[in-house]
């Protein structure tokens, strides 16, 4: 039995880990068709104060890029990549810089996305994603005060 570790990235709880198991394969949970549904993956970065905000475009660019360039089986498989910076009245930002919205249209493909450190099989994640990741990273707050994932399961009403 293969038990897998999900995190759950909470905003104003403390962060849980939710515990998978069965007999599921890291094929299985990165399959096109496994949980088939909206899935929404928010992405909140906290820059590095010497990153310039050229740099930080850039960053923005190659991110929205991502969703013409991660392909599965020779077609594009994210639904649609949205950006921005924090504006809102309320002050509860956490101080993250830029956030990202991707959406999915199954777990699967979140999955098959996401990878690293879940999926470990280089043939089961997306490699531009993987290159995306360490591009960012050292342009980040170290540690989880740079990014803040967040994903979770559009309701029908």
């Amino acid at each position: 039995m293969k038990k897998i570790l999900w995190l759950v990235a909470c905003l104003s709880l403390p962060c849980m880990a939710q515990e998978v198991t069965g007999n599921l394969s890291s094929e299985s949970i990165t399959a096109k068709g496994y949980r088939p549904g909206r899935i929404e993956h928010i992405v909140l970065f906290k820059y590095r104060r010497d990153v310039s905000d050229q740099t930080r475009r850039q960053v923005a660019d190659r991110f929205l890029g991502l969703k013409d360039q991660c392909v599965r089986n020779g077609a594009p498989y994210i639904a649609s990549i949205v950006t921005g910076a924090p504006n809102s009245l309320e002050g509860l930002d956490g101080g993250f810089d830029q956030g990202f919205i991707v959406s999915f249209n199954s777990e699967g493909d979140r999955n098959y996305y996401v990878g690293t450190p879940v999926i470990k099989d280089p043939h089961l994640f997306d490699a531009k994603h993987d290159e995306f990741k360490h591009f960012v990273k050292p342009l980040l707050l170290t540690g989880p005060e740079g990014v803040l994932v967040f994903d979770f399961r559009v309701q029908d009403n």
